[in-house]
């Protein structure tokens, strides 16, 4: 497979917006500003096809063309995200059902049903023409599929599809019928023809939730054959060339590891709100790079400046795109591309950023700092490129996990599957542990620390493979709601936390949900000793029982069941196994995080000061670290004894060092 020699500087150009004199301007302007790679044509369907089967390519030839005579390479779209009028007008079969049963009509981007046969159809004919003329093309760096996939859709033709998924997945419909458990509430099945969609025309859309569990996976794997559609069309014309599609970010409609199993590389699309703290924003980093077992991914899309989506578009702050986009690279990007290069004329997204302005001025305040950061990522050529993250820590996530959890009727409606993970998330950041997010099925025997959040759903082999994990030395943290249902939502019965009791030393005896004005205490055993002896907790309190041998590390301090054991530790082999059976307050989970890794032997990759992060990349030709202080005060970072090249002023670091406010330093070891 072709691999790049360069970081792909750029993003989306729609040059069908503009005319002659502008694009040569554009030329000009990008090659000022360092950029390499433009993204095109996202949106032109309608152009490139302006009848069923006819097709006008030459403008885009000349557009092509031009690009590669200004040495900047081309990301080819296929411009499926958006279908013609003619294509929804003529067949409207093409055009999705919301889930109150309402046909929707011909408008909106990402606004087609992923099953629609005819929507296939000339999605495949539209990438074919451009495969067979631009395949061998040598500006073509990269193919982009589509764009940002997530459309529901509840037609007829998905009830019927959705019918044959259910026979090829459980085979009988007395399987089904035990899966779903249809004898609760009266809602036995007696042929597959009476299986109807979770809509809102049902009384209760969410009556079952192991209906909608599966129609989630269903639309996920319908997805995934839409993009394979495409896929196989444009791999038949040249091979070589990586093919992508982009991720809408941290995405709940969509098993993004079922989505880009087939992907040649992953991209997706950061977009941050002004007030997400940068732990957060290196979360998403990593589960991007952890779709594909931790390879490096493109950055397709991020705003130079403010979005125009938001309630709040803030601007961008002076040295904070380049604060961004050092740290997409540092958690495992290889490019480093915008949305848009040019703003546009008018639509709904006129007032987003871009490098380039309405006003069309090099003088802006943006386009300097885009001018800047290119020449850095020339400076720094491809010495991390396709370089992996050495990572010993593994945090667990699951998109049917996070789908059944907060689909669950109780205990609480405040259940946040993903805002429960980035807690833990965020006490490994805060101690500059690099960090693995992991799908259920990975394999983790390689890794001394596992943090499995709320492992509601115990899929078929997750706990023998946690048990073999702890048994040859591991360690796991777990916590509240882990261990009560299986993949089809059904309940385990034999007391909670289920196929982890043994594992665990506990059994759960009942939950309590706190509302979000009340507390309890943990009061801290002598056998646990942080920073205070008492923590505060709330959300959820199991009510949990020792048994096997497993220590009490901290007890509840308030309610009827004050004194119940609230954190425990077992041993299991030559390992631990912690359970977490509340949501505690930050300081507790930095305090008892910064321990057990300190048990695992896990160790900061460097010293730095609070709002200094540290990251590393590892590659065939380098290891690059990468250190960024997003404070508002200067910060340092302690290298120890080891003395590194700085990759973009050529400097010798050792030592400790200050880091200004805002600031990046990119590091060679060696």
């Amino acid at each position: 497979m072709k691999k790049a020699d360069r970081i792909y500087y750029g993003g989306d150009y729609n040059p069908d917006q503009w005319d002659d004199k502008t694009i040569e301007e554009d030329m000009r302007l990008f090659k000022k500003a360092g950029i390499n790679l433009l993204t095109l044509p996202v949106f032109s369907w309608a152009r490139l096809e302006p009848d069923e089967g006819v097709y006008c390519f030459e403008w885009l030839d000349r557009i092509i063309d031009k690009i590669w005579e200004n040495g900047i390479y081309v990301c080819l779209a296929t411009p499926t995200t958006a279908q013609p009028a003619w294509l929804s007008t003529r067949y409207p079969e093409v055009l999705p059902v919301d889930i109150a049963g309402r046909k929707r009509t011909h408008g909106m981007r990402v606004f087609f049903c992923v099953n629609s046969l005819k929507y296939r159809e000339r999605a495949a004919a539209i990438a074919e023409e451009m495969a067979k003329r631009y395949a061998h093309h040598p500006a073509l760096a990269m193919w982009h599929v589509s764009n940002e996939y997530g459309t529901y859709c509840y037609c007829p033709t998905c009830q019927a599809k959705f019918r044959l998924w259910l026979r090829r997945r459980y085979g009988t419909l007395e399987e089904l019928n035990r899966r779903w458990h249809t004898s609760f509430w009266g809602r036995v099945l007696t042929s597959f023809e009476e299986v109807t969609l979770p809509t809102e025309l049902n009384d209760d859309y969410r009556f079952n939730p192991a209906i909608q569990l599966d129609y989630m996976r269903f639309v996920t794997d319908s997805t995934a054959e839409c993009f394979m559609n495409e896929y196989q069309v444009l791999k038949k014309y040249n091979p070589e060339i990586p093919i992508q599609t982009n991720m809408s970010g941290y995405i709940k409609k969509l098993d993004q590891f079922t989505l880009t199993k087939n992907l040649d590389i992953v991209g997706w699309d950061n977009y941050p709100w002004p007030d997400d703290p940068p732990y957060f924003v290196a979360m998403k980093h990593d589960i991007m790079r952890g779709l594909k077992g931790g390879r490096s991914f493109i950055l397709t899309e991020q705003s130079p400046n403010q979005q125009n989506w938001q309630p709040y578009n803030l601007l961008k702050r002076p040295g904070e795109v380049r604060r961004l986009s050092y740290q997409a690279m540092a958690h495992g990007a290889d490019t480093c591309l915008f949305f848009q290069m040019r703003q546009s004329i008018a639509g709904q997204e006129k007032f987003h950023g871009a490098v380039i302005s309405h006003s069309g001025r090099e003088d802006t305040r943006v386009f300097r700092e885009c001018t800047q950061l290119g020449k850095e990522l020339q400076s720094l050529g491809d010495s991390f490129l396709e370089g992996r993250t050495p990572a010993k820590a593994g945090i667990l996530f699951d998109w049917n996990n996070w789908w059944a959890l907060e689909l669950a009727s109780g205990p609480s409606k405040d259940m946040d599957y993903l805002k429960t993970v980035s807690l833990y998330y965020e006490t490994l950041y805060r101690q500059n542990i690099p960090v693995d997010i992991l799908p259920y099925d990975a394999e983790v025997s390689s890794y001394d620390l596992i943090v499995a959040p709320m492992l509601y759903m115990t899929k078929e082999g997750v706990a023998e493979r946690l048990k073999d994990f702890v048994r040859d030395g591991g360690t796991l943290v777990t916590t509240v709601m882990s261990g009560l249902a299986d993949e089809n939502d059904r309940c385990i019965f034999g007391a909670y936390p289920g196929k982890l009791k043994d594992l665990l030393g506990i059994w759960v005896e009942e939950t309590d949900a706190l509302r979000p004005y009340e507390k309890n205490r943990m009061k801290l055993s002598d056998k646990l000793a942080l920073a205070k002896a008492e923590y505060d907790c709330g959300f959820l309190c199991d009510i949990i029982h020792t048994e096997g041998g497993a220590q009490v590390l901290a007890a509840y301090g308030e309610d009827f069941y004050a004194g119940c054991p609230c954190v425990t530790e077992n041993s299991y082999g030559k390992g631990k196994a912690y359970y977490i059976g509340t949501q505690p307050e930050q300081a507790f989970l930095d305090d008892f995080m910064e321990m057990v890794c300190g048990g695992c032997g896990l160790k900061p990759i460097c010293q730095t000061s609070e709002d200094v992060e540290v990251t590393l990349r590892v590659s065939e030709k380098a290891e690059v670290m990468f250190i960024i202080n997003h404070g508002k005060t200067e910060g340092y970072i302690d290298f120890g004894t080891d003395t590194l090249t700085g990759l973009l002023d050529q400097t010798k670091l050792t030592g400790r060092m200050i880091i200004a406010p805002g600031d990046v330093i990119v590091a060679r070891r060696g």
